[in-house]
């Protein structure tokens, strides 16, 4: 095991309105991710959290008849902290923009970059993005249409605008266009994916600006520490949760510890935030880039990216009272390319629900223990003579779970599942062409029929480990059943590197069949 930590963020995410299933989304893929490498035996800090200061949420509050820290505190406690519960989510941390350590952190940051001289103060006249809380230059300023004519609207995402004159500090982003761009090179897979990359060096290749880290017309933020008149650009202190989160300013050793991040995972309309003014912010304060900014793409909703206007936003927990935690984790990791865009449906939900969860694994592992409890007592016996079928087995377990591992580093969960699922389709055609019930019939006094079933199982031990990041609650209860616990101790403590190496599983072992991992439900409908 590395002393070194890996260390996984999903974007803080803003706290204006209850989580859609585009943030169980970020969050469901981190949680994988960071519980494969706990698996592996790596030092894994997993952070999550909420953005709680801005205009946006001033505005919110406000329209609530409450303050925005009674707002943001409702917000948290009952929408999205229990949405981490929901969806079994195992994160290490969970940080709030209002917490003391973050404002602590963020000064510590910002009164450094003011005393390096990489702050100025001037004055902004231009467009605000308030839905985007963000600065929208003169070239992404266009006239809005149809609900939206009359008004300006950002030609990044569309969102009105506002034309504001404010005093601000500015922090010296164009002196960072050329190094940005041989940072890029010089670490081709910083921002992915590829699209990510692309637009990434298009917008920094355009020329930049320097960049507005104050507001001074509202006071929802943390003060400016030399110039308590203005509040930090919502932005410019959100980005610094990844560093206060882990002791920057408030505990040095710690972030030394475990800096720089390893995978910042983020949606794409806010990947530039993270792969420009991030990296720029960390240079000009003279430390490490986080070594992979990792875009996701939208959630489709009838072929229509999730909006309230459109009616199609659909909460997390809509989808696990219908369909479970574990199916919820699984679908989405399975049916989406991480990096792209991708479409989902309660029809294709319904459907790989029930042939790939419960048909295809579900019953692969009931049918197993059934046999086993019907031709051995329910306990593993002894195998005979390895034949060609199951070395075939074998080797695709090892295969298939290689490729898994591998596929992990590469940030693509969705090439992680597909190579597990080979080995679920191997094991449902290696039973179905060895007929375990026709040599229990035709010669019983052979040791053929334990050298099947123990070929099965011990394919299932595989499967609960390699499937514990994915579907944690199934995979436990498979465990269970195969009385692995007591023959080699905690799921969570097998490690990927060895779970391919054959025969772990004692002869005499105790095998129950489990409950349905995945019954089969009525069909959903929107």
């Amino acid at each position: 095991m590395s002393d070194s930590t890996f260390y996984v963020t999903t974007p803080i995410y803003y706290v204006n309105d209850a989580p859609h299933i585009g943030h169980g989304y970020t969050t469901v893929m981190g949680d994988i991710i960071t519980r494969w490498h706990r698996q592996r035996g790596e030092n894994v800090w997993y952070l999550t959290g909420t953005d709680e200061h801005g205009q946006k949420v001033l505005r919110k509050a406000e329209d609530n008849g409450v303050s925005p820290q009674e707002w943001v505190d409702k917000l948290v406690e009952e929408e999205w902290k229990p949405l981490l519960k929901t969806l079994d989510i195992a994160n290490d941390d969970f940080i709030r923009t209002t917490e003391k350590r973050h404002e602590d952190g963020s000064k510590a940051f910002w009164q450094d970059l003011f005393d390096r001289d990489a702050v100025y103060k001037g004055s902004f006249e231009g467009y605000y993005s308030v839905g985007a809380e963000e600065f929208i230059a003169e070239d992404d300023v266009v006239d809005g249409e149809d609900e939206d004519e009359g008004f300006k609207v950002s030609k990044i995402d569309g969102t009105r605008l506002e034309f504001q004159t404010e005093e601000n500090y500015f922090f010296r982003l164009s002196d960072y266009q050329q190094k940005l761009l041989d940072f890029y090179e010089a670490n081709p897979t910083f921002i992915q994916p590829e699209s990510a990359r692309n637009e990434a060096i298009s917008f920094v290749s355009r020329g930049l600006r320097d960049l507005s880290i104050s507001r001074s017309t509202f006071d929802w933020g943390i003060d400016v520490p030399w110039d308590d008149k203005h509040v930090m650009y919502v932005w410019i202190e959100a980005l610094l949760n990844y560093a206060t989160a882990v002791g920057y300013g408030t505990d040095e050793k710690r972030f030394d510890e475990v800096w720089p991040a390893n995978i910042h995972l983020v949606g794409k309309d806010i990947a530039r935030f993270h792969a420009v003014i991030w990296p720029a912010m960390l240079m000009a304060a003279g430390k490490p880039v986080p070594h992979q900014v990792f875009a996701h793409g939208w959630i489709l909703v009838g072929g229509q990216k999730m909006s309230k206007s459109k009616a199609n936003g659909i909460r997390p927990d809509e989808i696990v009272d219908t369909f479970g935690s574990d199916a919820y984790r699984y679908y989405f990791a399975r049916a989406l390319t991480f990096g792209s865009d991708g479409s989902i449906s309660w029809e294709d939900m319904h459907a790989r629900y029930h042939a790939e969860l419960a048909n295809g694994f579900g019953n692969l592992a009931s049918r197993v223990a059934a046999m086993i409890g019907k031709y051995f007592d329910g306990v593993l016996p002894a195998a005979g003579a390895t034949t060609p079928a199951e070395q075939k087995v074998i080797d695709l377990v090892a295969s298939a779970v290689a490729d898994a591992d591998a596929a992990i580093d590469a940030v693509a969960p969705q090439d992680a599942l597909t190579a597990v699922w080979r080995i679920v389709d191997e094991l449902n055609g290696y039973i179905t062409e060895q007929a375990p019930w026709k040599v229990a019939k035709d010669d019983p006094d052979s040791d053929r029929l334990a050298t099947i079933l123990t070929t099965a199982a011990e394919g299932l031990r595989v499967l609960a480990v390699v499937l514990n990041p994915v579907i944690p609650k199934a995979s436990e209860v498979l465990w269970g059943s195969l009385g692995a616990e007591s023959a080699l101790g905690g799921l969570g403590d097998q490690r990927i590197d060895g779970i391919a190496a054959w025969g772990q599983l004692p002869t005499g072992t105790t095998i129950t069949k489990p409950s349905s991992l995945f019954p089969r439900i009525e069909a959903a409908s929107e």
